[in-house]
């Protein structure tokens, strides 16, 4: 299969790509700069411009198969900037869509959502595949609007769309971006490299989570699901773990004691906007059509530290 990934040289995205490649499709990455992906064809441009879009899906047979598009603006980001949001987030999709309708024939096209879909009203009692779209952040509605934007170019046939409603997806490597939800990898990462990390949110709000191999695998999972599968409603809620972001903080206290590593500080400094923002968000989720889908689910959250460690973190250094 050739499949297009854009955003393909983001965190995610880089892991898609590679996995589809690993097991023998033939990937191309549209993104702007940066060091390509490993046996993948890099088509540099955004995903805001018709022609870099056309570029990257070809056309006849020469054109994809399949489209799994992650280029997005994060949380904190479209709430500091609506026109940007709406550019990248809408328009961004909306180029996709259209360059899939000259193709000659509807592609699978795996449309990466979100929780924040969901809006704080929701939060209590926990929210499904089923449930309103009422978000309360424009990230959130950006992504609800891209949502019935699948549903309905796959009503028509011009794709074979499915969206996958990720939850808080950690633990992101490298530098923090500028998610609101960010402090959910920052808090596992840093100290388990020895450095201070802050905590803006209190310890007890909830939040759910999902670990980077459990989000790859349930992208891929949604790629190769027979569409009928799902029904006229394309997007389903990838199976998350409900903790707090003080469980954050636990989790990793547990696995370095389990190794005897040393950690650096965990800072608590609440920060209202960030605050405001995940508090906008479900705690608690039904993932019952995504089991039922076959789409995989974490362990624990200590499984999911240790499977950070496993594939990005560096030697810690030893207690003492």
């Amino acid at each position: 299969m050739k499949v297009l990934v854009t955003g393909g040289l983001g965190f995610l995205g880089r892991l898609v790509a590679g996995r589809l490649v690993a097991r023998g499709d033939e990937v191309v990455v549209l993104d702007r700069a940066g060091a390509p992906v490993p046996r993948t064809t890099l088509v540099s441009g955004a995903v805001t411009d018709p022609e870099a879009v056309a570029r990257a899906l070809g056309d006849g047979v020469g054109g994809v198969d399949a489209v799994v598009h992650l280029a997005a603006m994060v949380s904190a980001e479209c709430e500091d900037d609506l026109d940007g949001a709406l550019h990248v987030n809408v328009w961004g999709l909306g180029c996709v869509l259209d360059a899939c309708r000259r193709l000659d024939r509807p592609p699978r096209l795996v449309f990466a959502s979100s929780v924040a879909v969901f809006g704080a009203h929701d939060r209590a009692e926990g929210v499904g595949d089923t449930t309103k779209q009422a978000p309360a952040s424009t990230y959130g509605a950006t992504k609800a609007i891209g949502e019935l934007l699948v549903n309905e170019y796959t009503r028509r046939g011009l794709v074979d769309g499915r969206t996958a409603r990720l939850p808080t997806v950690i633990v992101r490597p490298g530098r923090p971006n500028a998610a609101a939800s960010g402090f959910a990898s920052s808090v596992v990462r840093e100290p388990l490299a020895g450095l201070e990390a802050v905590l803006p949110v209190d310890p007890r709000t909830p939040i759910c989570v999902i670990g980077h191999r459990a989000a790859v695998a349930g992208l891929v999972a949604l790629l190769d699901l027979d569409g009928a599968a799902l029904g006229p409603d394309r997007a389903v809620g990838l199976p998350g773990l409900e903790v707090t972001a003080g469980d954050l903080v636990g989790a990793v206290a547990a696995v370095a004691g389990a190794e005897g590593r040393e950690l650096g500080p965990v800072h608590l400094r609440p920060d209202p906007l960030v605050a405001a923002v995940v508090g906008s968000w479900p705690g608690r989720w039904d993932a019952r059509r995504a089991l039922a889908l076959g789409l995989p689910a974490d362990g624990s959250l200590e499984a999911v530290v240790r499977d950070h460690l496993a594939d990005f973190a560096p030697p810690g250094r030893p207690s003492r």
